[in-house]
């Protein structure tokens, strides 16, 4: 890198926020020097650990030391993860962000700040901060509304510390549940997934903090689930079923920023992929934010790819692509860049486009601005002095943030069974077993701070209030004897545990079965980020735990606290009443406790189907007919609870349905009616879901794919009318010419309860020739409540 450039006039234009914000990114990018120009376009990462405690693939390989009095002259782009690297209290970490700005600033001729970017997948990733439910939770709610506002505090509490851009959400659809990275995702089904993280794109951009969609795209398709593995998927498949959630967010979300995906499809690193990162998303979709390298993706075209021989062409493949931004620190985008263009290897315009959007963006922020402060909102008016005066100022739990935590901890929360037992009374005696019975880290996913960064710091506190399923459970039933066993542990194996815990449950009038995961990194975990599975058994010992207890003979609550779907033997039948909580939060126990006793009144549905045998993989439900149940294979991958599929403790009648369409136009929309009653004597929520099916189409389509739902709250003997408008546009598909087509003929629309319970059925035929549609088509059906006078 050369050193601080001569000092000269810099003009002010850039400065004088009277002007268009182009017209200022153009002349500072005029007066730059290309040293200057390349620090905008990657991060630094000045926490990151350089010997154990991944937290990012080959971490250690790639992260070199950096030397911030040589860079800092030249201005940087991005921080990275300033709170996330490592536990440090919330307003002396608002403080050292503060003032590493402020060094930034005066280190550098022009004085821009970076942009500093977090973890909020589960909430803000920092130490002391709200550890929401992940996002499985989020699709298993069926929530939007509840998202966006969740998203909204999210970036409330990340913009008040000085943090301007949020890595999250995850669009990646589930297509193989082995996957470590499942608890990530919203589901299988590419509409669900396209809402909910919409919804959490709108709340977060509404605060003012930058939302990153990841990993764009094919992540989650990777051959027999591994992390980083190759992608082997046809072009129908990626425009069908991968796509569609990045278009809607970018479309209709509003989001600023987007990251590439670590795989190859057919060869090609998305890294290096122009015709995805420019042609598709900024060319077609009209997508003008920045993209972002996921860590070391640049750097993984030579490393990984194979696809570069040298650290500069993997800097001239990605910037050739569309790559804006170096993360998480420079590796490629720095001196070998520098030389590569210097030797007209790569063009410096390619360069200033980079630098243009990344410019603009920082524009948007205020980063530009004459004005801007470095001190946050959290920090305003406080003695900036003395950090241990801070210390404890900042809260980042707020009462507000735990309400919210466990509004949508409660919707999540999924009863999968029921045989009646359940909602407990108030049993003489409960038996609590299980390894994920008195673990707060069993509530928490991958990506919750506690999870990611404080287990690899021994004996430092959790940092937040997270109650076990067993002191839930003791409150929740405070005139009941509680016993407790462990059993055996997640994935150890052990079983000289389960003769105690057989003991207990044959003594106990109920058995709550505390099973399931424990998040973690790179193997460090049985579910997260490269904790992939070969078989979709419970972890360890626990199926032979499960397997014991159930033979006393004791009612069973068998509670599944987990960060994908598992197969769990005989259980389906055996167990009393089946409990699904996909890493819940904080406040995730007092959810599941409280549908254990009825308090909540569950309205969770699966967004993710629960497989019936452990090898049956990869399914999902959007199966063509051949990969369902045939009498030609001995193989029947029929799920043992199918997507969207949930039990509550209301009960609701469905009645008159009415499709008011027969046949519309090829360009039209259809309309669907139905009747909802509670018949039941408490207040409860019901989620209507309805599906397209595609009886006769020119390629294989799936039988069932979800085209709308919506959460219908109903006091008792209150009726409401539901009522859908599905566009013709979502009978769409890609046809045998790589075109998105809209065909004529029949389309049936089923509504339901899941995809296997779909009572009430409506065929419309679609009129006139074959359409093509793009990307301006309508990518959502329209659903609404229609009140009706409970005594008709």
């Amino acid at each position: 890198m050369n050193s601080t450039p001569t000092p000269q006039t810099i003009t002010d234009t850039w400065h004088d926020t009277s002007l268009p914000a182009a017209e200022r990114v153009d002349a500072l990018i005029d007066a730059m020097t290309l040293d200057e120009k390349l620090a905008q376009l990657y991060g630094v990462w000045v926490g990151a650990s350089t010997e154990g405690g991944d937290v990012a693939p080959h971490q250690h390989d790639l992260n070199d030391a950096v030397d911030l009095d040589e860079l800092l002259p030249l201005g940087l782009g991005q921080l990275t993860r300033p709170f996330g690297s490592a536990p440090v209290d919330a307003a002396v970490g608002a403080l050292s962000l503060m003032r590493t700005q402020e060094r930034i600033v005066a280190a550098s001729r022009f004085g821009i700040p970076a942009v500093a970017h977090e973890e909020c997948l589960a909430g803000f990733a920092a130490w002391g901060a709200t550890a929401y439910p992940v996002p499985l939770s989020w699709g298993a709610s069926f929530d939007p509304e509840l998202v966006e506002r969740m998203a909204r505090r999210i970036g409330d509490d990340l913009r008040s510390v000085g943090v301007h851009q949020g890595l999250a959400p995850v669009l990646d659809v589930v297509r193989d549940a082995r996957w470590g990275r499942v608890e990530e995702t919203i589901g299988e089904d590419p509409q669900l997934v396209a809402t909910i993280a919409t919804a959490y794109v709108k709340g977060l951009e509404s605060s003012g903090v930058v939302a990153t969609l990841k990993h764009f795209v094919g992540y989650s398709a990777s051959r027999a689930g591994r992390n980083l593995a190759p992608v082997s998927i046809g072009r129908r498949e990626l425009a069908d079923v991968l796509l569609p959630p990045f278009e809607m967010a970018v479309r209709d979300g509003g989001v600023r920023s987007v990251m590439n995906a670590y795989t190859d499809i057919d060869g090609v690193p998305s890294a290096a992929d122009r015709e995805l990162l420019t042609g598709l998303l900024r060319d077609t979709w009209g997508f003008t934010g920045t993209v972002v390298a996921d860590y070391f993706a640049v750097a993984f075209l030579k490393l990984l790819h194979g696809t570069a021989g040298s650290w500069a062409e993997a800097a001239g493949a990605a910037l050739e692509a569309g790559i804006d931004v170096e993360l998480p620190t420079v590796k490629a985008f720095g001196a070998p860049l520098r030389a590569a263009v210097a030797d007209g290897v790569v063009a410096e315009s390619l360069v200033d486009t980079a630098l243009r959007r990344v410019l603009l963006q920082k524009a948007e922020l205020g980063l530009l601005d004459p004005d801007w402060s470095a001190v946050p909102a959290a920090l305003a008016g406080a003695d900036l002095g003395s950090a241990d005066a801070l210390r404890g100022s900042v809260d980042l739990d707020s009462a507000g943030n735990r309400e919210l935590a466990r509004e949508l901890a409660e919707r999540a929360v999924v009863l999968l069974k029921n045989d009646g037992v359940l909602p407990l009374a108030s049993p003489a005696s409960i038996a609590v077993i299980g390894p994920n019975a008195d673990d707060p880290y069993a509530m928490l996913g991958c990506y919750s701070f506690p999870s990611h960064v404080v287990v690899q710091h021994p004996g430092v506190p959790i940092g937040i209030e997270i109650p076990t399923l067993l002191d839930a459970i003791r409150l929740e039933f405070p005139d009941s004897e509680i016993r407790y066993a462990l059993g055996t542990s997640v994935d150890g194996g052990e079983t000289d545990g389960i003769a105690n815990a057989v003991a207990i449950a044959a003594s106990a009038d109920i058995v709550v079965l505390a099973l399931g995961d424990r998040a973690g990194l790179f193997g460090r975990g049985t579910s997260g980020e490269g904790c992939d599975v070969e078989s979709l058994e419970l972890p360890g010992a626990q199926q032979q735990l499960v397997d014991a207890v159930l033979a006393t003979g004791t009612p069973s609550v068998m509670t599944l606290l987990t960060g994908r779907p598992y197969a769990i033997g005989h259980a389906v039948t055996d167990a009393s009443a089946i409990v699904q909580a996909f890493f819940v939060g904080e406040e995730g126990a007092s959810a599941i406790a409280g549908v254990i006793s009825g308090r909540v009144n569950p309205s969770g549905r699966l967004p993710v189907s629960v497989p019936a045998t452990p090898g049956a993989q990869p399914t999902s439900y959007l199966a063509p007919p051949l990969a369902r149940a045939t009498d030609v294979s001995n193989i029947d991958p029929t799920p043992a609870f199918a997507f969207g599929h949930g039990l509550g403790y209301s009960r609701f009648e469905w009645g008159s349905f009415v499709g008011d369409e027969s046949e519309i136009a090829i360009d039209g929309e259809a309309s669907v009616r139905l009747r909802v009653r509670n018949t039941s004597s408490r207040a409860g929520t019901d989620v209507v879901q309805i599906y397209m099916h595609d009886p006769v189409a020119s390629v294989v389509r799936p039988v069932q794919r979800l085209v709308g739902y919506i959460r219908v709250a109903l006091e008792p003997g209150e009726k409401t009318e539901v009522r859908f408008v599905v566009p013709a546009d979502l009978a769409s598909f890609t046809g045998r010419s790589g075109e998105r087509i809209v065909e004529p003929g029949e389309i049936v629309l089923s509504v339901g309860r899941s995809s296997a319970e779909l009572p009430f059925s409506h065929a419309v035929q679609l009129q006139g020739s074959t359409r093509l549609v793009d990307h301006t088509r309508r990518l959502c059906s329209e659903a609404w409540l229609v009140p009706v006078d409970a005594e008709r």
